[in-house]
């Protein structure tokens, strides 16, 4: 299981929000690249990295701030927020991303959504659905769509996409534990996806009993933040589940 750190962006900050709402930011560092180099030197291989101005406004904002930390790091990034046009998606990989991380499009077109993936690989886009009580979020959590989930990803899995992260945005920010249950949902509606969780993550045990779930991937956002996990805990756990 993928062991993966986020870095949220507003005001070229890393901050975090509490279950989606932008009033609710708290600021943890004002240089992602310093926190990038801090989990770089812990052993920490992938980042996940939002734009959440980008988010709200439809509209990449810090391609500079993925451009520096891929030139300065080894780290495989993924990046989103606001990518709303192939130019968008192509950007990511020229200013060093290694995956395009897709939401809005994926709901609101799904057709440029097909596109991507035919065009780059289902290895290039990563899907991230985002939902609240069972609907699906867009625009940087601030829209919502009548679409049942499940059927949702189906319809994105049948388009070959094959990497998917799912937040509950309830959970998010608030270290209340993963909604463990709607992961194992996905994972058994679904068992050829690389399925990564995110939202609400709070200790190792919760980071465990994702991993006997079947979860490829766990993102790791406020936990880290606030030092409930320490990155010498996660190097040790990945080298106990021989990770790379």
């Amino acid at each position: 299981m993928n062991i993966i750190i986020a870095i949220d962006l507003i005001d070229g900050k890393c901050v975090r929000l509490k279950q989606g709402d932008f009033k609710k930011k708290k600021i943890y560092n004002h240089d992602p690249l310093e926190v990038a180099f801090l989990l770089e030197d812990h052993g920490i291989s992938r980042l996940h990295l939002v734009d959440l101005d980008g988010a709200k406004k439809g509209k990449v904002v810090h391609w500079k701030i993925l451009e520096k930390i891929a030139k300065h790091t080894n780290l495989i990034i993924d990046f989103g927020g606001g990518i709303h046009t192939e130019e968008d998606v192509r950007a990511v990989f020229e200013n060093g991303g290694h995956m395009a991380t897709v939401g809005s499009i994926a709901v609101k077109k799904p057709i440029f959504f097909k596109k991507w993936v035919h065009i780059y690989g289902d290895d290039k886009i990563l899907l991230g659905v985002d939902v609240k009580n069972k609907k699906i979020a867009t625009n940087g959590w601030t829209e919502f769509f009548d679409i049942p989930f499940l059927d949702f990803l189906e319809e994105k899995n049948n388009c070959g996409i094959k990497k998917i992260f799912c937040t509950d945005i309830s959970k998010d920010g608030i270290l209340s534990g993963p909604s463990f249950s709607l992961y194992k949902e996905i994972i058994q509606r679904f068992p050829n996806i690389e399925f990564i969780a995110s939202g609400g993550i709070r200790n190792i045990e919760d980071i465990d009993k994702l991993f006997n779930l079947g979860c490829r991937g766990v993102i790791i956002g406020k936990a880290i933040y606030e030092n409930q996990i320490s990155l010498s805990e996660l190097r040790n756990w990945k080298e106990k589940n021989n990770n790379n």
